[in-house]
């Protein structure tokens, strides 16, 4: 066992969280719109029920946010990443057993809270309770998950041609992996006590820092400790969550309608379907590496200058990005559509984490986040809105340029916000 006093614990336990967090996206997300035509094929399904169960993953994720705040706040984090690891290997067995769509319907489910039990919000608490520069380290826990996005689809490749396709011995390979990350993840952070005095001692530092810092300090950080209810009184916090729904809901729309509408714009101008679909592709999969990219460089930045105007240039690139995407005819659009959208979504996660923290500090942090992630239930709708009015319109592209006004919103609404004021009877001066 490392000694609690080893200063090189922390980084550790970011290499153990971010490789957990890799496999976990991976798996899921990365993974299962790649099973998904092999379980189609042996299962005789419709696309339409199918693929539906994506919405499932991505409800459950968002719905659940509440669960692991709960639990780590009443039997720790380990405790809690071991439950965790253990419904998500659950919901692989499920997927991996499934012979009809209710039983996938619960395998996917289960893989989305297990998914926020293992991944997300414990590993975001343990890192915030770890580092007292903040950016980086969570700029490259970030990178690990948009990594894994794009190596899942790889891995199943490469471990179904292993196994003569067989979709079913896929995700019970997933399921042992769980196990064993999850345990080994669990093992490393130790027990609550070592935690929270770790923490105690960051606070302590975060707080000298803040109160030494000058009224025009490049990065704000309040060193006051704000309560849930006090922080849910101020607007800064809507905003916020505004801008993390902005970009998830921007995510699932591009990532499952922008092939399809990309082809449909090549084939109008006279490209050859299977061409449009190809360089469609490629451009999802830039669009992936932007999201990378973004998420190193903001962790170089954070911690230098303000966390608000990399959301601000998030939120920009963004409406940029839709607006590109929705007249995406010619490939110089399709690369400002990819570099926007992809740099967009990749640098809001990160802002939002450390703006967060800045604001309202760490002790709260831990719900604080979790009501944040629930957003994701409610951004699980853009495929189906889009979907809806492609139908009644003939095109995706009043679907983007829709979503690109609510970003545009948000984008003003960020770009004059400005750090909340605590109580002043509460602060000790």
């Amino acid at each position: 066992m490392i000694d609690t006093q080893d200063r090189f614990r922390p980084w550790l336990l970011l290499a153990g969280f971010s490789l957990l967090l890799f496999l976990i996206t991976a798996s899921t997300y990365g993974s299962l719109g790649v099973v998904l035509p092999a379980m189609i094929g042996a299962l005789n399904w419709s696309f339409e029920k199918a693929f539906a169960g994506f919405s499932v993953l991505g409800v459950f994720t968002g719905a659940s946010s509440w669960l692991p705040a709960i639990l780590i706040r009443r039997i720790g984090v380990r405790a809690t990443l071991l439950a965790g690891a253990a419904v998500l290997a659950g919901g692989f067995v499920g997927l991996a057993n499934a012979q009809s769509l209710f039983s996938y319907y619960v395998g996917a489910a289960a893989c989305g809270v297990g998914f926020q039990m293992a991944a997300l919000i414990p590993g975001t608490h343990v890192l915030s309770s770890l580092f007292r520069k903040r950016a980086l380290p969570f700029g490259i826990y970030f990178t690990f998950g948009s990594l894994g996005g794009a190596a899942g689809p790889w891995m199943v490749l490469t471990l179904m041609g292993m196994s003569h396709n067989d979709w079913r011995a896929y995700w019970l390979t997933q399921a042992v992996l769980a196990v064993v990350f999850g345990l080994v993840c669990a093992l490393m952070v130790g027990g609550s006590a070592w935690l929270a005095k770790a923490a105690h001692e960051v606070d302590l530092e975060v707080e000298q820092e803040a109160r030494a810092a000058p009224a025009n300090a490049r990065v704000y950080r309040t060193p006051y400790e704000w309560t849930v209810a006090e922080a849910l009184r101020t607007p800064q916090f809507y905003i916020l969550v505004a801008a993390y729904f902005s970009h998830l809901l921007v995510g699932v729309t591009v990532a499952s309608l922008s092939v399809t509408h990309l082809t449909e714009l090549g084939v109008a101008a006279g490209v050859g379907a299977v061409a449009a679909g190809a360089l469609a592709a490629k451009m999802l999969s830039l669009e992936s590496l932007m999201q990378t990219l973004a998420r190193l460089a903001g962790g170089a930045l954070g911690d230098r200058v303000d966390p608000r105007w990399l959301l601000v240039f998030a939120q920009g690139m963004l409406v940029a990005g839709l607006v590109a995407l929705s007249k995406a005819a010619t490939p110089p659009v399709m690369l400002l559509y990819a570099i926007g959208t992809g740099v967009g979504f990749g640098l809001t996660v990160l802002a939002v984490t450390v703006l967060l923290l800045n604001y309202y500090g760490r002790q709260s942090n831990l719900e604080l986040f979790s009501l944040t992630c629930l957003v994701g239930a409610v951004s699980a709708a853009g495929p189906f809105i889009g979907g809806a009015m492609r139908d009644r319109l003939g095109s995706f592209a009043p679907t983007f340029q829709l979503f690109a006004g609510v970003t545009a919103v948000i984008f003003l609404a960020v770009l004059f916000m400005r750090p909340p004021k605590a109580p002043a009877e509460l602060i000790g001066t």
